[in-house]
């Protein structure tokens, strides 16, 4: 994109944005580009900067948690990317991690991109392209990620019963955990999705039709044990995100933002807030988690075709008192 086309959009997604607070507090909810956007996942750098994946028109948009600022970070199509679902933002390699899928069967961006699931690497200043790396199986799909300390990422696949390993500097997946309650009830469901490292150092997943969320034990780098945790069921479990030690933040695609608390085997999620339109994923900023707000029944659901989602689509600051906030 030249500098003037990129100034213009940029001025009218300025133009687009609205805040209900002082400058000084920063937006309560920010609007973001697209009337098919559908924000599928959201991540955060060590700053604040929030990085939000598009999965109906495809690509990553920045945003600035204090300003309101949106821009386009990384282009549709850039490295052959399509729908855009998981998102992370990797401060200790400079790369954002993008799983990109091909959703063009169901209105996601089509033409000459990859026709297979794929992480994507962008450098986290400039958004250029630096990795793309094939899902293994020819029917997996790419949901979520994360990075442990060694620089490893690991990806939830949400078509069958694996979790993923890119080892540092490697250019092929291998096979982490694999348990058939992952898979998901059916071919038309999704099984794996949310994926965060515990305190414990433990790796937490969650399936999504199935409403689990499961504990991997991890050894000296490798996979151990996997148990379903107790606790309620959870509806639509999609993002998880490490709250503090034992804690997490996890969203419901029914409309609420949770913490959950781990402890043993069980879990206990407690509401944060509620009445979001099927929210997708969360991330911290400080004392304030960012919610996105995908309303996916519009893309994904065949007899919701005709009907438009409520613009435009949005991304919302949910305070997060001390108590919630360890």
């Amino acid at each position: 994109m030249s500098s003037e086309p990129r100034a213009a959009f940029t001025g009218a997604l300025l133009s687009s944005l609205f805040w209900m607070t002082t400058a000084d507090a920063g937006p309560l909810w920010i609007a973001l580009p697209g009337t098919r956007a559908f924000p599928e996942s959201i991540t955060s750098t060590s700053d604040g900067t929030l990085f939000i994946g598009r999965l109906g028109e495809g690509g990553v948009v920045r945003a600035n948690p204090r300003t309101g600022a949106v821009a386009l970070f990384v282009a549709p199509g850039a490295s052959g990317s399509r729908s855009i679902t998981g998102v992370f933002a990797d401060d200790a390699s400079g790369i954002l991690w993008a799983c990109s899928n091909d959703l063009s069967v169901l209105g996601g961006p089509s033409g000459g991109g990859d026709h297979v699931s794929a992480l994507k690497g962008f450098d986290l200043r400039t958004g250029a392209a630096q990795r793309s790396v094939p899902l293994p199986e020819p029917n997996a799909f790419c949901n979520d990620i994360a990075v442990d300390a060694s620089g490893a990422v690991y990806v939830t696949d949400s078509a069958g019963p694996n979790v993923l390993r890119l080892p540092a500097g490697a250019s092929t997946f291998e096979v982490f955990a694999s348990n058939q309650q992952f898979l998901p009830p059916n071919a038309e469901s999704a099984g794996l999705d949310g994926i965060a490292f515990g305190g414990d150092g433990n790796l937490y997943v969650t399936t999504y039709a199935a409403g689990g969320l499961f504990r991997i034990d991890v050894d000296r780098g490798r996979a151990g044990r996997v148990t379903r945790l107790h606790g309620a069921t959870l509806t639509l479990p999609d993002a998880l995100r490490p709250l503090g030690q034992g804690s997490f933040l996890l969203v419901e695609g029914a409309g609420t933002l949770d913490r959950v608390d781990v402890e043993g085997d069980g879990f206990k999620a407690v509401p944060i807030r509620d009445g979001f339109r099927a929210p997708t994923s969360v991330t911290r900023v400080g004392s304030t988690a960012w919610v996105s707000e995908g309303q996916l029944s519009f893309f994904f659901d065949r007899a919701r075709k005709g009907e438009s989602p409520s613009l435009p689509f949005r991304i919302y600051a949910v305070p997060l008192n001390a108590k919630r906030a360890r």
